[in-house]
């Protein structure tokens, strides 16, 4: 008889599977660059509607946040702590030189770029002078404000040419008292120099002298010319 052959067992030990490849660190510049954070801040709600769609389309922005005026601006920064800030310089509440002085208070770091449609040189210096990084106005063409965005978030400074001279002029040119634009402000109100010396408890002559002073100042020869002058410089809003 043929010998029956042994049953071939199975072995207990079970099949390793083969150790895949060690996993590559990642290449320099694989990963995304963190968007520039933005908040804006503008009373009008077509412009910053505009301003949300121009930045959104841009890989390299984001809006973090919309304010309708300058007190909602301070507290959208305290909540988010945007990269940079668009800040409106005519606003309800707090106007842009308060808010900026605010935020600057919380972070003298702060990134703030001054959107207007006002090139008064005194609004030029104050917004500066408060703070702000940049200055640019609403008819400036897009990507002269993308440029601008990135120019501040990188530390620079952004001040169009023809600003920066009116800037210059303000600086070095004479500068009212703050007396006397206590009294172009009642100038503007139509109040005769007997008004304003009444309303600033100071003597008719010392009026005459201010607005000697002020005529002088403002290179002009009527009260109507320098209320005109001081209104489109920014030195006082009618």
């Amino acid at each position: 008889m043929r010998s029956k052959k042994k049953a071939v067992t199975k072995s207990n030990k079970s099949v390793k599977k083969p150790q895949s490849a060690p996993k590559k660190p990642p290449k320099v510049g694989d990963t995304k660059k963190t968007r520039i954070a933005v908040l804006i801040a503008d009373d009008h709600s077509v412009v910053r509607e505009g301003l949300v769609s121009l930045i959104t389309r841009k890989a390299d922005m984001t809006v973090i946040g919309e304010a309708g005026n300058g007190r909602e601006a301070v507290d959208l920064w305290k909540q988010h702590h945007p990269d940079v800030t668009l800040l409106d310089l005519r606003m309800p509440e707090l106007d842009g030189v308060g808010a900026l002085k605010e935020i600057r208070e919380n972070d003298d770091k702060a990134r703030i770029i001054v959107l207007t449609t006002f090139d008064g040189d005194e609004d030029i210096y104050r917004a500066i002078q408060a703070g702000a990084k940049g200055y640019l106005l609403k008819d400036a063409p897009r990507e002269a404000l993308m440029d601008c965005i990135r120019r501040v978030h990188a530390g620079e400074t952004c001040v169009p040419v023809h600003l920066a001279a009116k800037l210059a002029q303000r600086v070095s040119g004479e500068t009212l008292s703050e007396r006397e634009i206590d009294v172009l402000k009642l100038m503007a109100q139509g109040k005769s120099n007997k008004e304003i010396g009444s309303g600033l408890f100071i003597s008719e002559g010392t009026v005459k002298s201010h607005v000697k002073s002020i005529f002088a100042k403002l290179n002009v020869i009527s009260r109507t010319e320098a209320v005109a002058n001081a209104t489109r410089r920014g030195l006082i809003q009618l």
